[in-house]
């Protein structure tokens, strides 16, 4: 019966290194030659996956954070063309859009209507009571 362990316990193991032996060069020949010949000394699936997981949601982050930023410190000036400044805006908010970030309609109205130059004050206010009727477009 002991020597059943055994067999068993050795069969797992054997099992589980060819499987991730597998797994590992698996995700080897998917890398770019570049990114391989970085990972390549990598023991194991697990860490490799580790690794790249955290390399590129990091980078990820780094990109969401990017856009966040030119969202919020994006500010319409007087000497520019208004439509030009509305399109920047709008193309601001497909990037968060398309970095898998949420906003609903309205807080992007309320972000347009805040981004609006000074001299425009009075329409702002006019506007601000106007924000929950408003549509983007």
């Amino acid at each position: 019966m002991h020597g059943t362990k055994t067999n068993y316990c050795v069969s797992t193991t054997f099992a589980w290194n060819q499987n991730d032996f597998l797994c590992l060069n698996y995700i080897l020949n998917s890398l770019d030659d570049v990114l391989y010949s970085v990972y390549c000394s990598v023991k194991t699936a697990k860490e490799l996956w580790n690794s790249l997981e955290k390399k590129y949601k990091t980078e990820d982050v780094r990109v969401k954070k990017f856009v966040v930023s030119k969202f919020m410190d994006y500010k319409m000036m007087d000497a520019n063309s208004f439509m030009s400044q509305v399109q920047e805006i709008q193309i601001i908010i497909h990037d968060l859009l398309a970095e898998g970030m949420e906003i609903n309609e309205p807080f992007q109205v309320a972000a347009i209507i805040k981004k609006l130059p000074l001299m425009w004050r009075d329409f702002k206010n006019y506007l601000k009571h106007k924000r929950k009727e408003l549509k983007l477009e």
